[in-house]
């Protein structure tokens, strides 16, 4: 039998051929439609993580732009004031604000309508810097025992504050004689970083993180500033009663030197280091927020103000 024998018999009907080129083609499409779908999704993809990219950069640059604002406002008011206090400019926070208030170009309105900004400057030295609590190595007895009133006053354990000054001092004296088989402390950048500490859980982390700081010097607190509890802290026997009595009539007529200040303690409160009080402050904590299409991001930062100028310490993601 011939080749040519052997295909004619093999060889399909037309009806059956016709529907073998049916399925063909719908299988192609049905393919060519997949790679045509995946191709948009990607592309979909890209550009909602390039618009994604956008909006971020947007959210960063409209809160540098406050953080500018702030450090203006500070150097200003060091300029024309030789107190800090909390009636001062730079202490009145800046309610949400709508940005298309201040943007006349009709083809940026329509997306910044959607974006509110607000912040708020606060006095880093109102609360309690825990840097205080050892000097070059040394441990500051009088500080650690400041620290041991405010975690009282907050309901925690006192006998923490001694475990944060040695760890302090600890870091000190690594800084200042480093060696190579030394195992180096974690440094403390952030009241968060007490977690490394032993005793310390986010529960007591929670309850310090608004009554205190780490910043990069010691510092005096800002008696103009500083809330009932860090005042209650840094002057032995002054109750929490009291040095709320006297943040209410602080409000009136704020502190113009700290021996005014000393004039109106109690007499239960004595022993008091005017060292350790001032009424003027160097630094101070910027926050911000900005949310652009329901998309909200968060920061702060720690400005140091200094005679002529100011300098930005730090910016982290709240």
């Amino acid at each position: 039998m011939s080749p040519q024998q052997c295909i004619r018999r093999v060889e399909l009907p037309a009806p059956q051929q016709q529907g073998v080129a049916v399925v063909t083609a719908l299988l192609l499409t049905t393919l060519a439609i997949t790679i045509v779908a995946s191709l948009f999704w990607q592309q979909q993809v890209q550009v909602r993580s390039i618009e994604n990219q956008r909006l971020q950069l947007q959210k960063q640059w409209v809160l540098r732009g406050a953080l500018d604002w702030a450090r203006l406002i500070l150097r200003e008011d060091g300029r024309n004031s030789e107190i800090d206090d909390l009636s001062e400019p730079w202490a009145i926070p800046l309610a949400p604000t709508r940005l298309d208030r201040y943007i006349e170009s009709a083809s940026i309105s329509a997306e910044a309508g959607s974006a509110v900004l607000s912040g708020a400057i606060e006095d880093a030295q109102g609360r309690f810097n825990l840097t205080n609590l050892a000097t070059q190595g040394n441990i500051n007895q009088s500080e650690v025992d400041a620290f041991a009133r405010l975690l009282k006053v907050l309901r925690q354990d006192p006998a923490l504050a001694i475990a944060v000054a040695q760890h302090i001092a600890l870091i000190g004296k690594t800084t200042i004689t480093p060696q190579a088989d030394r195992v180096r402390p974690i440094g403390l950048a952030q009241v968060d970083d007490l977690l490394a500490l032993p005793g310390f859980n986010p529960s007591v982390i929670s309850e310090l993180r608004a009554y205190s700081i780490i910043l990069p010097t010691t510092t005096p607190v800002n008696v103009n500033t500083a809330t009932p509890e860090v005042l209650a802290a840094r002057v032995p026997g002054l109750s929490l009663a009291d040095a709320t009595s006297i943040i209410n009539r602080r409000q009136q007529s704020p502190f113009l030197a700290v021996a005014n200040f000393i004039q109106r303690l109690p007499s239960a409160a004595s022993g008091v280091d005017s060292n350790s009080l001032s009424v003027s402050s160097s630094y101070f904590l910027a926050n911000g927020s900005v949310s652009i299409r329901n998309v909200k991001l968060e920061v702060q930062a720690l400005i140091e103000r200094q005679p002529t100028a100011t300098r930005l310490l730090w910016v982290r993601a709240l």
